[in-house]
């Protein structure tokens, strides 16, 4: 088959389309809900040459699976549920099928963010993984979760901590 024929001697612009949140800095990481979180890495592997020994973390508070992965400069999280009545598993039977889950936006001020989102008609949902509601501190940085979707994917917000802070919630927290 042939392939369409491009012009490659002309210039293409190249837009930079800036949200109108002040916030928002860009993509924290994308989160694809999986059956197994093992095949879908195989799958990755083969096609994207991501390494098959990618590993798979395991969250027993959350009760999920996660492989974790860059491509492109942007985090993948493959992100499978442990129990049938999971996170991940429970959005899959409810859409019939494996997809992308939600997308992370990192933001400088996750407080300025939300309240940017709410005056737009947004709420914000519990976070599954924790069961609090609104923004609160996650390993990587305060996050929170809007109850809204864009195309059918949830919007997740978090604001990265400073070395110091992460520290500070590892000492508290732990992970």
């Amino acid at each position: 088959r042939n392939a369409p024929s491009h012009d490659r001697t002309s210039k293409h612009e190249i837009r930079t389309v800036k949200s109108d949140n002040p916030n928002v800095r860009g993509i924290k990481h994308m989160a694809f809900a999986v059956r197994s979180a093992a095949e879908a890495v195989e799958a990755y592997a083969r096609f994207l040459h991501v390494p098959a020994e990618t590993e798979i973390h395991v969250y027993p508070k959350s009760k999920n699976r996660v492989a974790l992965f860059y491509l492109g400069g942007i985090e993948y999280q493959l992100c499978e549920s442990m129990e049938p009545d999971g996170r991940f598993a429970k959005w899959i039977d409810e859409r019939g099928a494996e997809g992308l889950h939600h997308i992370c936006y990192e933001v400088d001020d996750i407080d300025s963010a939300l309240a940017h989102a709410e005056k737009q008609g947004a709420t914000l949902r519990i976070c599954q993984a924790c069961q609090v509601h609104g923004s609160h501190p996650h390993p990587e940085g305060w996050i929170a979760f809007l109850d809204d979707e864009a195309g059918g994917i949830e919007i997740e917000f978090m604001q990265v901590y400073t070395p110091e802070q992460l520290k500070e919630y590892e000492d508290v927290k732990g992970i």
